[in-house]
């Protein structure tokens, strides 16, 4: 009897052991479950989940943690213990190739004085391997006195070598008399779209100074005093005639920059970067390291509005890659606010002799308006002053619409999405226009860096006064206006760590806690809205929103795990907020564990 008991239960237990088998085989195998989240999805309800399942780099299903468990088995399966998942982070301006070439040379962020610059540049010329000395990275509005430093000391220390340093937002830059030789820039030296700062030296300090002497085109000539020279500063088109000089990076050098990029990017939560003002070497070389699997990040590419690009690209036309997407262009309407580069409609409250300027003539800009139309491409434009701001939305609105009517294009199909850079200091006429575009099917995309507002506040009232900052940094009208923004950092003029953003766009303060109430918290966005710029928002700006932004079946798995919920959680905690996994593609490209 104690036998067939035995075998009785010895063929229970293989049935059971059967169908378990037989339950696990049909489930479906994956690569990768995430469960016990909170999945902030952002698609079209902003719905929330618990899990979801990827294959072959892309979401396949979506759920609560019961379902996807019991339908699928996977590789590699994370508990994410409650912990807030986020699609991949957009960044949706930014240099990240001239943030990796930055890494390489003199960081000069956070400079409290020109002596602190002298020091970091004779500190950093002792192990500097290269022919130049480039930095970049001061502001002098950060120090006491807030004027634009000489060349003079420079000149002293380094008589021979050719020192370059650029103020952080790269609009304006301070050269020694060696690099200004070897951009042959004098006393004589005119430039459109820029400034060549001058400065009158007596005979009593060329005296004091006398390495001032200057080699002009080969040919030493005597001082004459007194006499206006070159200061070393140069603001915006000017500052290109040095760059131009500086003999460009080699192909390793170029890669090391890229993945030096990548490997920060990735810690702080950016799966896609929109790289603003590329050539076509660099573009070239991104491919060719997105192909061998060393360039994970995909990149957003934004071409430098240059004869080279145009004469290639218009004729061959856009590129696309899973991790590569070149089908912009990038147009420099005017400068900085912070350098008086910005071309405002009235004079700066600040220097009322001054209201900044184009960097082209309006003819350019015509002109390129009309080659993107036809060509297909989209077209980004800089803009910071009220004046630029309004000369590009009325050349886009003019531009676009001819071309909707000429192509026979339905207006709902908005093929344009052209968008202005930065869109920093407006008027509520040309706000409005964002609206009437939106109607007409124009569609002019406003991508702005939220951390700007933080950085400039201190000093912006000066620039512009009190009623028109009001108009400035105005994210929350130009969302209410254009029913959408994408959301940057313009990185390196600013830190790349979008968590900086999204606390700087909903607060409206910066690492600080600066101002205590935020600073004009009418224009603050809310939490919703600010991840839909960071996503959805940007994957739409890109023409992308069908294969990023969100965390949606057919999608690339592209997203991130924070420590904390920032959709939730006390608003000042955002910022100090760590990425605990960042996966591009399904492929895990940053772990803290």
């Amino acid at each position: 009897m104690l036998d067939i008991r035995e075998k009785k239960l010895t063929s229970f237990c293989l049935l059971a052991l059967a169908l378990f088998l037989n339950a696990c085989s049909s489930k479906q195998q994956v690569d990768l479950i995430v469960h016990n989240a909170i999945v902030y999805t952002v698609d079209s309800t902003f719905s929330n989940a618990e899990s979801f399942a990827v294959k072959d780099g892309k979401f396949i299903a979506i759920g609560t943690s019961k379902e996807i468990l019991e339908k699928y088995d996977a590789k590699e399966i994370i508990d994410a213990e409650g912990k807030a998942v986020y699609p991949g982070l957009i960044d949706s301006h930014c240099h990240f190739y001239g943030y990796g070439e930055g890494l390489q040379e003199l960081d000069l962020v956070g400079t409290k004085s020109f002596e602190e610059v002298i020091d970091k540049v004779v500190e950093y010329s002792k192990t500097n391997k290269s022919d130049w000395i480039i930095g970049r990275g001061w502001d002098q509005n950060d120090w006491d006195v807030k004027e634009y430093p000489t060349r003079y000391e420079l000149e002293k220390l380094f008589p021979n070598t050719p020192v370059f340093l650029e103020r952080v937002d790269g609009h304006a830059a301070i050269a020694n008399g060696t690099a200004l030789k070897k951009a042959k820039i004098g006393i004589n030296t005119k430039i459109s779209g820029g400034v060549i700062e001058m400065d009158l030296i007596t005979k009593e300090e060329g005296e004091k100074y006398d390495w001032l002497k200057f080699e002009y085109g080969g040919e030493t000539k005597p001082i004459h005093y007194p006499i206006t020279i070159p200061s070393g500063i140069l603001i915006d088109n000017a500052v290109d005639l040095v760059k131009n000089t500086i003999p460009k990076p080699n192909k390793a050098t170029i890669k090391n920059a890229l993945l030096a990029a990548q490997k920060n990017c990735f810690a702080v939560g950016l799966t896609t970067v929109d790289d603003a003002g590329l050539e076509k070497n660099i573009v070239d070389n991104m491919d060719e390291f997105q192909k061998s699997g060393e360039l994970k990040m995909r990149v957003y590419a934004m071409l430098t509005d240059n004869k080279e690009n145009k004469d290639h690209y218009l004729k061959a036309g856009r590129y696309k890659t899973d991790r590569l997407n070149v089908r912009s262009f990038k147009f420099y309407a005017d400068g900085a606010l912070g350098s008086r580069g910005a071309c405002l409609l009235q004079p700066y409250s600040d220097k009322p002799e001054q209201t900044g300027f184009l960097l082209s003539p309006e003819a350019h800009f015509d002109s390129a308006a009309c080659n993107m139309a036809t060509s297909f491409f989209q077209m980004n434009t800089h803009c910071i002053g009220d004046s630029s701001v309004r000369l590009m939305l009325n050349i886009y609105q003019a531009k676009i619409y001819e071309h909707l009517m000429k192509e026979n294009l339905a207006a709902s199909t908005n093929p344009a999405r052209w968008r202005i850079e930065h869109f920093q200091v407006s008027t509520s006429v040309d706000t409005s226009i964002l609206g009437a575009g939106t109607r007409r099917g124009f569609s002019i995309i406003p991508s702005v860096q939220p951390t700007h507002a933080t950085s400039d506040m201190y000093w912006a009232k000066d620039r512009l006064g009190p009623e028109r900052v009001k108009y400035a940094y105005a994210y929350n009208d130009l969302l209410k206006a254009a029913g959408m923004l994408a959301l940057g950092t313009d990185f390196p003029v600013e830190n790349i760590n979008p968590l900086y953003t999204f606390y700087a766009a909903v607060a409206r303060k910066d690492l600080k806690g600066f101002p205590e109430g935020g600073f004009q918290m009418e224009n603050a966005l809310s939490r919703e809205n600010t991840l839909r710029g960071m996503t959805i928002w940007g994957a739409y700006a890109n023409f992308e929103e069908h294969e990023k932004g969100s965390i949606e079946v057919g999608k690339f798995a592209d997203f991130v795990i924070l420590e904390n919920d920032i959709m939730k959680c006390e608003i000042d905690i955002v910022p100090k907020t760590k990425v605990v996994y960042t996966f591009v593609n399904g492929e895990k490209v940053y772990s803290n564990k």
